[in-house]
């Protein structure tokens, strides 16, 4: 998946469904940049999806480019999400962020 995609789908405002780890989920971005280890990554509130559909809901941190199949979806994002705080401390460089 491309940094662009992911940056897309929080500027639209809608949710990024997704393939990680090998299962389909969806999430609604927050933060995209890159670690200190120049990793592309993404603070992302998860809505759906995961081991069996059984992982909670809530905040995860993915690598970006560990991801699959990114598609931004027409469902809108309820973003900003609870205790979303801007200037992620996981980011050395922040591309796009609410």
């Amino acid at each position: 998946m491309l940094v662009q995609t992911a940056c897309e789908a929080l500027r639209s405002g809608h949710v990024l469904e997704l393939q990680y780890d090998g299962y389909s989920r969806l999430v609604e971005v927050h933060a995209v940049g890159f670690t200190r280890e120049d990793n592309p990554i993404m603070r992302a509130w998860q809505i759906r999806g995961g081991a069996d559909d059984k992982e909670p809901i809530g905040w995860k941190l993915l690598r970006v480019d560990e991801a699959n199949d990114a598609v931004v979806t027409d469902q809108k994002s309820l973003a900003p999400r609870p205790d979303y705080q801007a200037g992620d401390k996981e980011m050395k460089l922040i591309t796009c962020q609410l």
